[in-house]
């Protein structure tokens, strides 16, 4: 018998949570089949056989969180189990961990991707749903058997999910304020994954980062194009970048060393069901106003479907947040260490404004620039955020 351990899916991840088994004890597999739909703190990510073989035993089942390294499933022992990858060969061991973003699978490296859909091997009668439509159920606790599916092929989607707490909403509504107060309340939930990396990150920023914020609005009544907030921003932050590279780049406390960057890789945080999700755009410095729409849209669409691999969020030089989509005109935006710098675009307003020989009602945009007040000077801010507005005071 041989034991396949939970490789490292990227970044050094501690953790992953099972999301959907796609096979079961007793099962005949062959290398590089889909075994295992996991959700880290990144992504939905499908996990391959690594040999071809019996399922002997499943460590774990839908919805438990197995450590980098532990057991994953057993293979019984047999002399025709087929060609075992190197994955396989050193599974017992924590050393079986895979490079970021690859994970070897037969005599290949099999690029590692998010897996939001695809074909399976499906038991007549099974639900049909994607790993995040069922994460989603999960964290939502709908089971997925009550829900009426209106996808392709029968399968259950995000909408449907909607639909059905609506449906069970309407259903608790309905009943007498007697029968409603003896249902349960108060139980916890516990958070996973983009929600659970959420409350690491902002517990590494309290406790590492000396933050400090400064607002200002920007003039963006001559715009010719009115709706390309999320373009202009992108363009505006390589424009302060380029004015004061100080806040593009990262900060190592240990050794008290400033690393300023090139490079312009912007991580957009994207509000999504399952938590927030931090997406990066990279070289936008390199792009053209019609290369950076085109990357934006792409982006929120890959975020929304949950197809956004883990090398696609990690290693950015600045963040941005642009939450006034929702609600708000000021806040005082977080970044993750080791970056140094976040840029929150509040909601637009219309504020009156004076002009040579009287008064105009202008439409301005809200800035909150947070900056790690340990390497950035409130004078780089300052400089950085100033470039910022004279970009977006531009009518195109």
């Amino acid at each position: 018998m041989t034991t396949f351990n939970l490789p490292d899916l990227g970044e050094g991840l501690p953790e992953a949570e099972i999301v959907e088994w796609h096979v079961a004890e007793g099962d005949t597999v062959s290398v590089d089949d889909p075994l295992v739909s996991v959700e880290t703190a990144k992504a939905v990510v499908e996990v391959p056989s690594p040999q071809s073989g019996t399922i002997a035993k499943l460590h774990a089942g839908a919805g438990d969180v197995v450590l980098t390294g532990a057991p994953l499933v057993d293979f019984a022992a047999s002399p025709d189990s087929g060609k075992v990858s190197s994955a396989q060969k050193t599974a017992a061991t924590p050393a079986a961990a895979t490079v970021v973003g690859n994970m070897p699978t037969g005599d290949e490296v099999l690029k590692e991707t998010a897996i939001a859909g695809g074909s399976r091997r499906r038991q007549t009668g099974r639900v049909k749903a994607t790993p995040s439509v069922r994460t989603e159920a999960k964290r939502l606790g709908i089971d997925l058997a009550e829900v009426k599916p209106s996808g392709k092929n029968g399968q259950i989607t995000i909408a449907d999910l909607t639909d059905y707490q609506m449906s069970q909403q309407k259903a608790r509504d309905s009943k007498s304020p007697l029968q409603r107060a003896s249902l349960p309340t108060g139980q916890a939930e516990a958070l996973r994954g983009a929600r659970k990396v959420m409350a690491q990150s902002m517990t590494l920023h309290r406790d590492e980062v000396a933050g400090c914020t400064i607002f200002d609005d920007a003039d963006i009544n001559d715009w010719l194009r009115k709706k390309d907030f999320t373009v202009r921003v992108l363009r505006a932050m390589v424009a302060g970048c380029s004015a004061e590279p100080a806040l593009n780049g990262f900060y190592a406390p240990e050794s008290m060393s400033q690393q300023k960057e090139s490079r312009v890789d912007i991580a957009m945080a994207v509000d999504t069901p399952a938590g927030l999700i931090v997406p990066v755009i990279r070289n936008v410095e390199a792009m053209s106003v019609e290369q950076i729409r085109t990357a934006v849209a792409d982006l929120k669409q890959a975020t929304l479907e949950r197809t956004v691999a883990p090398q696609d969020m990690v290693n950015y030089t600045i963040t941005l947040s642009n939450f006034g989509m929702l609600a708000g005109r000021y806040a005082t935006p977080l970044m993750v260490p080791p970056t140094v710098a976040i840029l929150g675009i509040g909601k637009l307003q219309h504020d009156v404004v004076a002009v040579l020989g009287g008064i105009e009602v202008h439409r301005r945009m809200p800035l909150s620039l947070t900056f790690d007040h340990r390497c950035v000077t409130g004078g780089d801010a300052c400089r950085f955020l100033a470039a910022v507005i004279e970009d977006l005071s531009k009518p195109q």
